[in-house]
């Protein structure tokens, strides 16, 4: 079961009703009673159902943001500059031919590997069709020569082994579903991801792992389990053999 909600949203504004919705794993659902949400293209039209574009909110709700503390003029442009009228949430969604939504992640997290740019969101949805795969989440690698390299956090299924056959047989898989060019540069399996308590994975932790510098990881107390990171920084030392700058240990 999903849901989505944001902090700048006050609440849950996509979710299934049990008692009135069918349940369809995977998806939110529908907006609940008194939301208007809506997926647009990059021109600000509506798509067709299927298609992925922006998820926006056409009608103001109770518990929205009333603004940015000291920069309204940020909270103008980042939420209803691109498509005014609407609220902006950031997130890529489609929607199926009965209504559903169906989230796919953040439109801005875009990883740049030698001029060409890819969608996280995209990369990470590849990674999941493939029958091994549980949970998947995708950051961009500082790289001396690509600017960016892909690196992939995978949670397995149960029933599955971590091996370097395995590894390589999912290297292949986002070539074949994404491209060449999109090989992931290090696959790091894990059996935990630093989430909120809400579920929410926190990427920038992740990013700081990447990059070999954990020495200011910022506020993790809101993370559901803080103890999954020192894994998470022992197994990525030892794939990319990386030398965390001092204070990371």
């Amino acid at each position: 079961m999903d849901t989505w909600w944001q902090t700048e949203t006050g609440g849950i504004m996509i979710s299934p009703l049990p008692y009135a919705t069918p349940l369809i794993p995977g998806s939110a659902t529908k907006p609940l009673p008194g939301i208007d949400a809506a997926i647009l293209d990059s021109e600000g039209k509506t798509v067709k159902p299927g298609e992925e574009g922006h998820l926006v909110i056409r009608k103001p709700w109770p518990g929205m943001l009333m603004g940015i503390f000291q920069d309204q003029a940020k909270f103008k442009s980042a939420y209803f500059e691109r498509f005014p009228g609407y609220y902006l949430s950031g997130d890529g969604a489609r929607m199926d031919k009965d209504g559903y939504f169906w989230l796919t992640g953040r439109l801005d997290d875009v990883i740049n590997v030698s001029g060409h740019r890819f969608s996280a969101a995209e990369m990470e949805s590849a990674f999941m069709t493939h029958k091994s795969v549980a949970e998947a989440v995708v950051v961009g690698m500082p790289h001396e020569l690509k600017g960016e390299a892909i690196y992939a956090f995978l949670r397995l299924g149960a029933d599955e082994k971590p091996t370097e056959v395995l590894r390589n047989d999912l290297r292949k898989w986002l070539r074949k579903e994404i491209g060449p060019i999109a090989t992931p540069e290090h696959i790091q399996f894990c059996e935990g991801l630093p989430k909120t308590r809400s579920g929410k994975v926190m990427r920038r932790i992740l990013r700081k792992i990447v990059s070999g510098d954990i020495s200011d990881l910022g506020d993790v107390t809101s993370l559901a389990d803080p103890t999954v990171i020192t894994p998470l920084v022992e197994e990525c030392k030892r794939i990319t053999g990386m030398t965390f700058k001092p204070g990371g240990e």
